[in-house]
């Protein structure tokens, strides 16, 4: 059975985590084939925007704890390869040039909340939780933090670290961690229907403004402006690309 189903709804590309007897725990199986698909789908002309989800009751449980135990410092070359497909994962969001609306149709911890909030719009079910529990296991939520404080405030992101507890729908909501909450039989649904309108979007237009977006996040005002003003001039050759298609 496959780690990662990969079905087409027009296009709309929907990606499956497919572990639901581990409440789909990250393994580096899983892990690989996520990054892949994500890859192929931007690849792929017939792509136009991607919906994430989980297989049965959970979105993603976080990293398979069943793994840890040869992630030991006598396995220097195994855990550099772990850490390594873990940041490219939560990096590999930002640099796809077309829309991921991540689905959280149940539990989201750890490695899987940091899912959630990579994808660029998040749709949650009103009975799902999200949470960063790593400090509760004596460990630390790192990669998946560089995203958390992105999304929120500087307050709610160490509540949500240093504290471990977990934060219900409503509540993610609230402190700007999902874009809307929907009951659990309208959330497939619901991320495919936005997905969709995202799918409408002339290609160049919506890669340059991810590209944009994510670039301007982290820069100062001016630079930022001025990112934007070499953008705004860019996008004058859309047109010349769209009369010759």
């Amino acid at each position: 059975m496959s780690e990662l189903l990969i079905e087409n709804d027009g296009a709309v590309r929907i990606l499956t985590m497919n572990r639901p007897e581990k409440r789909n725990a990250l393994n580096m199986t899983l892990s690989e084939a996520l990054l892949d698909g994500l890859r192929a789908a931007d690849a792929d002309a017939g792509v136009r925007s991607l919906v994430l989800i989980g297989a049965g009751r959970a979105f993603c449980a976080g990293a398979d704890l069943g793994e840890f135990k040869d992630l030991t410092p006598d396995n220097a070359a195994l855990v550099e390869r772990r850490s390594e497909l873990t940041m490219n994962l939560h990096r590999v969001f930002s640099q796809l040039s077309k829309p991921v609306v991540t689905a959280i149709n149940g539990a989201a911890m750890g490695g899987g909340a940091g899912l959630a909030l990579a994808g660029d719009v998040a749709i949650m079910s009103e009975t799902a939780m999200l949470g960063y529990p790593e400090v509760k296991h004596g460990i630390v939520a790192a990669i998946v933090m560089a995203n958390l404080v992105r999304n929120v405030g500087r307050k709610a992101a160490f509540e949500l670290v240093a504290g471990g507890e977990p934060v219900d729908a409503a509540r993610a909501c609230a402190l700007g961690l999902v874009n809307r909450v929907t009951p659990l039989e309208e959330l497939l649904p619901a991320a495919i229907s936005l997905a969709q309108k995202f799918a409408t979007v002339e290609p160049l237009a919506m890669a340059a403004t991810k590209q944009l977006f994510y670039r301007v996040v982290d820069l100062p005002f001016d630079a930022a402006l001025a990112e934007g003003r070499d953008a705004n001039k860019r996008m004058r050759a859309f047109t010349k690309v769209r009369d010759k298609a």
